[in-house]
């Protein structure tokens, strides 16, 4: 089997190229190249554009792709792997993603062609989950606002949740989505003390210790935190609007870190300026970078993180040896 893999600025070519050396003992031949970026901010603006335009929004590089008819198999990160490229592809019989989402592959062409689109599940669980917790933490307790002060000198103590910090003891966290990332925040709460409420319309099996919500609304208004780990759909978009937010306890927070689009930004502004809602945490926004003037940056109650959370050495090492070692060990050649 031919295989070409696309690297890109987290994934670097030699990474890439060492991640797939199981493919090579198996007998495949693998070429790597890599998608060029000026910086790693260009490869996320290009990725947010993706991730809200689809599949066909970028065109790869010809130099890329110009022999793509010649492989099997076609691995990517965030390139994209529009209409195009799949009809391009005559031989091809999988495409591999080394991430869960599959937003930068255009899956109904891939069927047309009987291609098979294998996702990475879980490859930076681990790292979103984690960062999670810092993110609920780092809300709660003013921790970045007071860091932000010490550095301009200011000894601060006073913020909008001043008198009524919480601990995380006895509170309950509401999770809506326990997939990976969310089964492991879940993990992770549970020593706190917290009680963990679960909203997922495709789980079956809750695991122990957890309890459901049968409805997001019971959810909202029974969490004192809420954090979100769906994927994002024409279905959960916009997820959490005004009318969602009005539901929400006066001192609860909201924490995101999966995709901007399952929240209402504007919704979500008015709640905080209004403080509907105590605060909270995002990692993800509409537009990246967060533009200048935006309303989020004005406000003394959210916690703004870059778009990090899934951004770990280990992560992003690691994904191409997964990808190789669970294909190979379903034998799906």
């Amino acid at each position: 089997m031919r295989v070409l893999a696309i690297a890109d600025a987290f994934i670097p070519a030699p990474v890439m190229d060492a991640g797939f050396a199981a493919f090579r003992r198996a007998g495949h031949d693998v070429t790597v190249r890599e998608w060029p970026h000026a910086d790693i901010e260009a490869l996320q603006t290009d990725n947010l554009l993706i991730e809200q335009q689809g599949a066909n929004a970028l065109q790869l590089p010809d130099d890329l792709v110009q022999d793509i008819a010649d492989y099997d198999m076609l691995v990517v990160q965030f390139a994209p792997v529009g209409t195009a490229l799949i009809e391009r592809a005559a031989r091809l019989k999988y495409i591999g993603v080394l991430r869960a989402g599959l937003e930068n592959v255009d899956s109904a062409a891939a069927a047309a062609r009987n291609v098979t689109v294998i996702p990475t599940p879980g490859r930076n669980a681990r790292a979103v989950a984690e960062f999670t917790v810092g993110l609920i933490l780092g809300e709660i307790k003013n921790i970045a606002r007071s860091h932000a002060a010490m550095k301009q000198g200011v000894f601060r103590k006073e913020y909008v949740n001043t008198g009524q910090v919480p601990e995380l003891l006895d509170k309950t966290v509401g999770l809506v989505g326990l997939g990976h990332i969310g089964g492991l925040v879940a993990k992770f709460l549970q020593p706190f003390g917290c009680r963990v409420l679960v909203h997922d319309p495709f789980l079956t099996d809750l695991p122990a210790g957890l309890e459901r919500a049968e409805r997001l609304d019971d959810l909202l208004a029974s969490s004192d935190i809420v954090s979100l780990h769906m994927r994002l759909t024409d279905q959960t978009k916009n997820l959490i609007g005004a009318a969602e937010l009005a539901k929400m306890k006066p001192a609860a927070y909201l924490i995101n870190s999966a995709r901007s689009g399952l929240i209402d930004e504007s919704a979500l502004v008015q709640a905080l300026e209004n403080r509907s809602i105590m605060g909270a945490a995002l990692d993800v926004f509409d537009s990246e970078p967060l533009p200048a003037g935006h309303p989020f940056l004005t406000l003394d109650n959210v916690t703004l993180t870059p778009h990090m959370a899934g951004t770990t050495r280990d992560a992003f090492a690691n994904t191409p040896k997964l990808f190789c070692e669970r294909f190979l060990a379903k034998a799906v050649l």
